[in-house]
């Protein structure tokens, strides 16, 4: 174990300060993504069924307060469906914005280098090339692997709440 934290802590440094931000967006990233997963694995049908069954209790179902019954019906389903669906995929757009930071702040360290020495100290620029590759590979990374996921999540959640309006039958 401490020699995996040491490694991180070696790569951590070589990629700069930014690259810490990435690791903590990937994390957050993650953690919505894996509630999304419970949510529509193991609640979604639960808020579905309640929903069916505050519908199939009415004994109104043609009149335009129960069309408005059911649409709100569906909307609760939805939004509870959605949730936390858009900032899911804010967090997969955030990650290569996060690692073009780093390839700037990378730069920025190279070119002072360069400045300071006329260019003539290759492994002190190097120090600021890694800054300036490691967060861009990583924020490209962490968001290839939330694309993966959020890809599908809209079709999910339509697929889901279309499933609670066909057995939302109109009288």
């Amino acid at each position: 174990m401490g020699l995996g934290l040491n490694q991180l802590e070696e790569f951590l440094a070589r990629g700069g300060p930014v690259l810490l931000v990435i690791m903590v967006a990937t994390f957050i990233m993650w953690a919505l993504i894996l509630e999304r997963l419970f949510y529509f694995r193991l609640a979604h049908k639960s808020v579905a069924k309640e929903a069916i069954d505050e519908w199939n209790a009415r004994s109104d179902r043609k009149s335009v307060l129960a069309h408005w019954v059911r649409d709100k019906l569906i909307s609760e389903v939805r939004m509870k469906a959605e949730a936390n669906v858009q900032m899911t995929k804010a967090m997969v757009a955030l990650a290569p914005l996060l690692g073009l930071l780093g390839t700037v702040t990378g730069m920025v360290a190279v070119f002072d280098v360069m400045a300071i020495t006329d260019g003539a100290d290759a492994k002190s620029m190097s120090g600021g090339v890694s800054r300036a590759t490691i967060p861009t590979m990583a924020g490209m990374v962490a968001s290839i692997s939330g694309i993966l996921f959020t890809s599908g999540m809209d079709r999910k959640v339509n697929r889901l709440v279309q499933g609670v309006e066909d057995e939302m039958e109109i009288a």
